[in-house]
């Protein structure tokens, strides 16, 4: 390998998320902010929000039905 082309590696990287928690990974570089982690992520914290198809289908065909018995 050439000597002097690589960039030095801290062990102990300080990583802060948006949220406050501070993590230690090893990195290039000395300080990494982040957005979201696994603290405040919502997938893993369970506060993800799904869409329910299945509801807006049967919504659509009750008003379809509804709206053949009008005419």
């Amino acid at each position: 390998m050439k000597k002097d082309i690589h960039p030095k590696y801290n062990d102990s990287a300080k990583t802060t998320c948006a949220c406050g928690a501070i993590y230690d990974f090893g990195s290039t570089k000395e300080e990494i902010h982040i957005e979201i982690c696994a603290a405040c992520h919502p997938f893993y914290t369970g506060t993800e929000k799904t869409l329910d198809t299945a509801g807006r289908v049967e919504k659509f065909r009750a008003r379809k039905a509804a709206s053949t018995k009008k005419k």
